[in-house]
């Protein structure tokens, strides 16, 4: 996962380099010409660094995700694989995703609302059929789909997109606040759980051979056979989970976005020196904190009621930090219109950020499940990177190519057309 935001931006072909709010206001949905360069080139990069941390859902045993030590061999390779992806991936780029999205919702709004129009009808028919999209990619394909979480928690910070920058910092630092708390609740807890649950929470931590053998057959099962363990997990994801977390750190991270947004840090406004800025804090207090609790976590044993409640803290917070490092390195390459044959592709992948984001799913399930190539739980961590950069080097081809012929995505043409209720063209004339 995906570790979805998706579709708010565009960006000519030509330069990639921010555009004035001023230049983007006009009466409907988001032309070509009018898109924020910045925020698409971003938002590809999002959509394909996210794929480093969900290939392990793709190819894996669950419980792989959180725990490394589930499967057995972190040694070598397997090791430094997972500790780059960790380190440097895992949780910072959904988290831009995540701000992203909230960047997108004040940008829709501010549009709408300057043409004079209200924008909450269509925001809202936005939101239902990004639920109804993630709902069939939760249930029918993969149970990391995090569209459904996106829909619901945008319902609830678009009441917020006025606030001032500072307020909304402020409650998006609240949200994160509340999710961590209720973890650490719930580790404080464990000393009175009865033992069956604290049975259960350690298995689902670290499984047994016969539970690992269990998944590992159902997902190399045909698609019924994967359903039947696919689903539950799905409902827990969207239930609990996302009650006691998901929604707590998803929207806190979008309220980021909206003030990050109106700040001008995600259209490469700022200055160089401010970006710099956030590199350095990224680098000298983010990073040493992720490592710090990956140490805590070895030392620990990886132990399970610690690493669930505990552990992942580190990384939690220090993920704002070294997700902000990210979007500024990005800035400044679109500031200074470095690397422009990458950014023009990435933000191609940026602009159908939503179908690559389902497109990545349907080949990892493709090569992973059994209605595929059946390579569930055979393909060690450097080999799950092959494969995630075979799949982004694809992203990053087919991406420019399919926009030369077409003016969207067919899932943004489909997500479009119900938001605006018309079909708008889809192919270029």
């Amino acid at each position: 996962m995906s570790e979805a935001q998706v579709e708010n931006a565009r960006t000519d072909d030509a330069k990639v380099r921010p555009i004035p709010v001023a230049r983007r206001i006009d009466a409907g949905p988001v032309g070509e010409s009018q898109r924020i360069a910045s925020l698409d080139v971003l938002r590809g990069f999002a959509v394909l660094g996210i794929l480093v941390v969900n290939i392990q859902s793709f190819s894996m045993i669950s419980a792989a995700y959180m725990n490394p030590t589930a499967t057995g061999d972190l040694n070598g390779t397997n090791y430094w694989v997972w500790l780059v992806s960790h380190v440097l991936v895992e949780q910072k780029f959904i988290a831009i995703f995540s701000m992203l999205f909230g960047a997108g919702i004040v940008l829709m709004a501010d549009r709408r609302e300057a043409a004079g129009r209200s924008p909450a009808a269509a925001h809202y028919r936005r939101m239902a059929v990004l639920l109804v999209i993630g709902l069939a990619h939760g249930y029918l394909l993969w149970e990391g789909d995090i569209l459904c979480a996106y829909a619901i928690c945008g319902l609830v910070v678009y009441l917020f997109r006025r606030r001032r920058p500072g307020v909304l910092i402020a409650l998006g630092l609240a949200g994160v606040a509340v999710a961590s708390a209720i973890s650490l609740f719930f580790g404080w807890s464990m000393a009175f759980w009865p033992a069956e649950s604290i049975t259960a929470l350690q298995h689902e931590w670290a499984p047994t051979q016969e539970m690992i053998q269990q998944e590992v057959a159902a997902y190399r099962g045909g698609w019924f056979e994967q359903m039947s363990y696919r689903a539950p997990i799905t409902f827990f994801f969207q239930t609990l989970v996302f009650i006691t977390d998901v929604f707590w750190w998803a929207s806190g991270m979008m309220l980021l976005g909206m003030a990050l947004f109106k700040l001008g840090v995600l259209s490469a406004a700022r200055s160089d020196r401010f970006y710099v800025t956030l590199i350095v804090l990224a680098v000298g207090v983010g990073l040493p904190m992720v490592l710090y609790g990956v140490h805590q976590n070895f030392a620990a044993g990886w132990e399970a009621g610690h690493g669930f409640f505990l552990g992942r803290q580190y990384n939690c917070w220090a993920s704002i930090l070294v997700s902000l490092g990210w979007v500024s390195a990005v800035m400044l390459v679109c500031r200074h219109n470095l690397l422009a044959w990458l950014t023009r592709r990435l933000a191609a992948v940026g602009r159908m950020a939503l179908s690559n984001y389902l497109l990545q799913t349907v080949i990892c399930t493709t090569i992973f499940y059994g209605h595929g190539l059946g390579l569930f739980g055979s393909v060690e961590r450097p080999g799950q990177i092959a494969i995630v950069l075979a799949v982004l080097a694809l992203q990053l081809v087919l991406s420019p190519i399919w926009l030369g012929f077409f003016r969207f995505g067919p899932v943004e043409w489909l997500w479009r057309a119900a938001t605006y209720m018309h079909l708008p063209a889809m192919r270029r004339t």
